[in-house]
């Protein structure tokens, strides 16, 4: 985030959006509650956290590691010998600019009042945006996200831990509901153990998504009634967070022999997914992963690839910078955390799905998964 403030030559980053605010101040309470409903406030002389006074148990009970915390509107302040909100302020702000005043007060604090300020639009509707702007007069405002979501492309040793319990927890959870699958067993009930089952864990679930059958051929199947019989595919796409960080898991399984023609699909998507995984490393271009992705989708007998993007990262959101596609010339960065995706959907027909969570090194990709993306062929 220093280089961030370096390349805009800003005198502030403001956060606005869940992912954005979790990354910049640890404080991650307030995803179910709409945008806009924290700031974290980055500078040269410290951080910041911009917060619903509604949220000091929270605080008190998850303290976060900031230099100063802005609490606004009314509410019971903490007992005195309560020292984790040792440095908290408690503000009563006008109806409508409440995290308008949080700011400038902030930034009065962090001494960054009279500069250029970098304000992530993610997590602000444009009357809100209005509203900050208006109350901070003087300051020159900038648009942030793109700077924050480059900094939030490398993770550290603690992002990288969190991320590979996510997938543990995910894997675990899919491996039971893999399992129990037998005929009988609709995509409601998988999609409902899955999500049982990674609470149980730890973890949150992600909306599973389960498709059996032709229902394999619906790009992003909403669990239903379908009941597995012999020969049919089941794809699962499925995920969870832990501490805020994404896990995604796409498997695919048939009940009894797969046929030629569902092999070889499958083999052509593995084989895809395998190359994708070779050509990862520092410096290589996300251009050159979807395009050894491509090369070996056709090798395998299947001409016509029509997929968008082989994966992206994966963090603090399911979905990161950078994406795999053939047009993004963007170098791999050492440390990146990147979801590797490939798949064949033929519409209300079949479809199947596999990836792979992958750390990049500076020799190659090294795989966080610990189940195996093969074709799973049940009893």
């Amino acid at each position: 985030m220093r280089g961030s403030l370096e390349r805009g030559r800003l005198d502030a980053l403001v956060a606005t959006s869940y992912e954005n605010v979790t990354y910049v101040t640890g404080f991650g309470s307030f995803t179910d509650l709409g945008p806009a409903q924290a700031l974290g406030i980055f500078t040269r002389h410290g951080v910041a956290l911009v917060v619903s006074a509604i949220h000091v148990s929270t605080l008190v009970a998850e303290p976060v590691d900031v230099d100063h915390i802005f609490c606004l509107g009314r509410a019971e302040a903490p007992r005195p010998d309560s020292l984790r909100l040792h440095h908290a302020q408690f503000l009563v702000a006008e109806p409508g600019v409440g995290l308008a005043t949080g700011l400038a007060a902030a930034l009065e604090k962090l001494d960054a009042r009279g500069g250029v300020i970098g304000l992530d639009e993610t997590g602000l509707t444009y009357d809100a945006w209005l509203r900050v702007t208006d109350h901070v007069p003087g300051l020159k405002i900038m648009p942030a996200a793109a700077g924050l979501e480059e900094a939030r492309r490398v993770k550290g040793p603690y992002e990288i831990e969190c991320l590979g319990h996510a997938l543990r927890i995910a894997e675990e959870a899919l491996d039971v509901v893999i399992q129990t699958l037998d005929r009988g067993m609709t995509e409601r009930d998988a999609a409902n153990q899955f999500a049982m089952e990674v609470v149980q864990r730890g973890g949150w679930p992600r909306l599973p998504r389960v498709g059996i059958g032709d229902r394999t051929g619906i790009v992003s199947p909403r669990p239903g009634d379908v009941a597995l019989r012999p020969g049919n595919l089941v794809r699962f796409d499925v995920g969870c967070t832990y501490k805020g960080y994404n896990s995604s898991v796409g498997r695919t399984a048939i009940l009894g022999q797969p046929s030629s023609q569902q092999e070889s699909v499958y083999h052509a998507v593995q084989g895809s997914l395998e190359a994708s995984t070779a050509a990862v490393k520092a410096g290589a271009t996300a251009r050159h992963v979807f395009d050894r992705a491509a090369e070996a989708f056709r090798a395998h007998g299947l001409p016509q690839f029509e997929r968008e993007h082989v994966g992206q990262g994966i963090g603090l959101s399911a979905c990161e910078r950078p994406e795999l596609a053939s047009g993004n010339g963007t170098a791999l960065e050492l440390g990146e955390v990147l979801q590797l995706e490939a798949a064949h959907i033929e519409m209300s027909s079949m479809g199947v799905r596999a990836t792979d969570t992958v750390l990049v090194t500076s020799t190659g990709a090294r795989v966080l998964n610990r189940s195996h993306h093969g074709l799973i062929v049940l009893d």
